[in-house]
């Protein structure tokens, strides 16, 4: 690959407004963006993940998005060697390439790279998967908490995807998961810049409830319930689903569920920003009134939602 290739990555919270920015940076350099939201590969999910709208689809290109379905099994070491391979495509058109993506371990394993670890067989990961459904979270990381004391030292213990990776990769392999992760750092044939977009708190907060009542209006709700029959599947743990999953299993009040949505939306925020202040070598940049972007090498301590 030639020189002077660069990836722009724009990172953030949800809601704070990555999609439009990203847009506005590839229409700018005449290029196309590359998606690290995990749930935005799913066909199926529109609406539930903040799918960009078609109108943002048609001004520049768009890639993983809606490429998968629900029901295919795909993986971050997956996204790592397809998204490598389109990068190397689209830098011999482009010298820049946007990503956007607020699913901070795509981002790193794209950025980075990851280790080479094993993928547990289907039986094992719909086991775990009942269990945490059943037995909730305090099941996995007190099982966790005996196989691999060190990894949960280090890492975010309220992560469910964190922790039954790190199960998955200590039940197939019998060894801690820690002790089969390097942590070095792979070299990429581009250069990497790394941009933090964020919100003043009750901002973002805002956004947050006023994106989750588009939604709602936007039919969310039609939407989750045809995907109830298959809300085992992994695509479909998450903000916005399940919620509405439990109103349909007669467990909440359709009204209960749409504020748990936006507590739940908030607390993933806030769980971005706590993982993003963790990474070395970004910049900030926050929107302030009038839409003005703000710029720092330092973290925005006071924007978590």
């Amino acid at each position: 690959m030639k020189e002077g290739k660069i990836l722009k990555v724009i990172e953030g919270p949800t809601a704070a407004g990555k999609t439009a920015l990203a847009i506005e940076w590839a229409k700018r350099h005449g290029t196309e963006i590359v998606s690290a939201d995990s749930r935005q590969f799913y066909r199926e999910l529109s609406i539930g993940v903040a799918r960009p709208s078609p109108e943002e689809l048609a001004e520049v290109p768009h890639h993983f998005i809606a490429c998968k379905s629900i029901e295919d099994y795909y993986s971050v070491s997956l996204y790592e060697q397809e998204a490598l391979a389109l990068l190397e495509t689209l830098f011999e058109r482009h010298d820049v390439v946007v990503l956007c993506g607020g699913s901070g371990l795509y981002v790193n394993a794209l950025c980075n790279g990851i280790d080479d670890l094993p993928d547990p067989s289907p039986a094992l990961r719909e086991q775990l998967r009942k269990r945490l459904a059943e037995e909730g979270i305090a099941s996995l990381r007190e099982e966790l908490q005996r196989l691999d004391p060190v990894f949960c030292r280090q890492a975010d213990l309220c992560n469910p995807a964190r922790l039954k990776r790190a199960l998955e990769v200590c039940l197939t392999t019998g060894k801690p998961y820690s002790s089969l992760r390097t942590g070095k750092k792979k070299e990429r044939p581009f250069r990497i810049e790394r941009y933090v977009l964020t919100r003043p708190k009750e901002e973002l907060r805002k956004r947050i409830e006023e994106r989750v009542d588009r939604m709602i209006e936007a039919g969310l709700e039609k939407e989750a319930l045809g995907l109830w029959p298959k809300a085992n599947l992994n695509a479909l743990q998450t903000v916005g689903y399940r919620e509405l999953f439990s109103y349909f299993e007669g467990n909440t009040s359709l009204e209960q569920a749409i504020a748990d949505i936006k507590t739940h939306t908030r607390r993933y925020a806030k769980r971005q920003m706590t993982w993003l202040k963790k990474q070395q070598g970004l910049q900030w940049m926050e929107f302030r009134d009038a839409g003005t972007l703000s710029t720092s090498n330092s973290s925005a301590a006071g924007c978590e939602a």
